[in-house]
């Protein structure tokens, strides 16, 4: 329930009182509606497919075999329950991505830590090559120079954390540093190349799509600021409604009215939203029957057949 009453409290100040109705239905008339659906969808279809075919993978290399059909079909499900909160559909594929591999946690483990850690560190590097690129440099942009700091100290404290971490014996800890002691550090630069380019990607991606909507931010300043828009979308939210009106309102205030950018944001949050229902519906019925299909296996003392299910993915 936390996302609704994030979002419900977020809605309320956005557009309670924060918001020029007139000012943000003018700006949706003036928006270029087809341009703006096609890259708008275009980025969260890509999302989808880059993300889980990194989770597909690491599961692969670093656990065991799996289909990447079969991890598709879990996550696709999964993201029917997006439209109700963000944590919970996570915590619905990894629950699936166990049950797909035995209850093997190292399986949760590499989908979401691999993928997830490469991708902060790919934002910390965005960050840190933008901001003196930037008009103004660090005076002139002291959110980004702030975000980037604060990113270096994570960064930081986690390579302390992994230092320090065998003079604890936490049960969890162990197993996390058994499962990272078993990855070579080449065998990531793939992914840390396919999150280079995903961040080119979208910001190329955003880039044309506010334009379409009337917002013409400079594509620099998008490099260096939609790291800090997703750090604030990690706010559980419905949807993410809510707390991305309010950071685009904010961090790209100095390039439209705020109004624009609320009308922007929430024409995203809407499509996206539509598309995590479209993605849902198509891929729930497989992910159930992939579901089913172990759990009858398992319970009658049989194999489970590997693949479940085929695909052309798999070469």
């Amino acid at each position: 329930m936390v996302p609704w009453v994030v979002s419900a409290a977020l809605l309320a100040y956005v557009f309670g009182f924060a918001t020029d109705w007139a000012a943000l239905v003018g700006a949706m008339r003036h928006a270029d509606v087809p341009l703006f659906l096609a890259v708008t969808a275009a980025d969260r279809l890509a999302f989808f497919g880059v993300w889980t075919w990194l989770q597909a993978l690491a599961v692969r290399k670093f656990v065991r075999e799996v289909s990447f059909r079969e991890v598709f079909a879990i996550r696709g499900g999964s993201e029917l329950l997006r439209a109700v909160s963000n944590p919970l559909s996570d915590a619905a594929f990894f629950v699936g991505l166990a049950r797909l591999t035995g209850g093997r946690m190292d399986a949760v483990l590499g989908a979401a830590l691999i993928p997830g850690v490469i991708h902060f560190a790919v934002m910390v590097l965005q960050l840190t090559i933008a901001l003196p690129l930037l008009p103004g440099g660090l005076e002139a942009n002291p959110d980004v120079a702030l975000t980037a700091g604060v990113s270096w100290a994570i960064v930081a404290a986690a390579a302390g954390a992994a230092v320090l971490a065998p003079r604890f014996r936490l049960p969890a800890g162990g197993r996390v540093r058994r499962f990272l002691g078993r990855i070579p550090p080449r065998r990531l630069l793939p992914y840390v190349a396919c999150f280079a380019l995903l961040a080119v990607f979208d910001v190329t991606i955003q880039w044309l799509a506010s334009r379409a909507f009337g917002v013409p931010i400079p594509w620099l300043s998008l490099l260096a600021r939609i790291p800090i828009l997703y750090l604030a979308l990690t706010i559980p939210s419905f949807a993410n409604y809510g707390t991305r009106e309010l950071a685009w309102a904010g961090l790209f205030a100095d390039h439209a009215p705020r109004d624009t950018l609320i009308a922007y944001a929430f024409a995203t949050n809407t499509l996206f939203l539509l598309l995590n229902v479209v993605i849902g519906v198509l891929f729930l019925p497989r992910a159930l029957e992939l579901l089913r299909t172990v759990r009858e296996a398992r319970a009658a003392g049989e194999p489970v057949p590997e693949p479940l299910l085929h695909d052309a993915l798999e070469g």
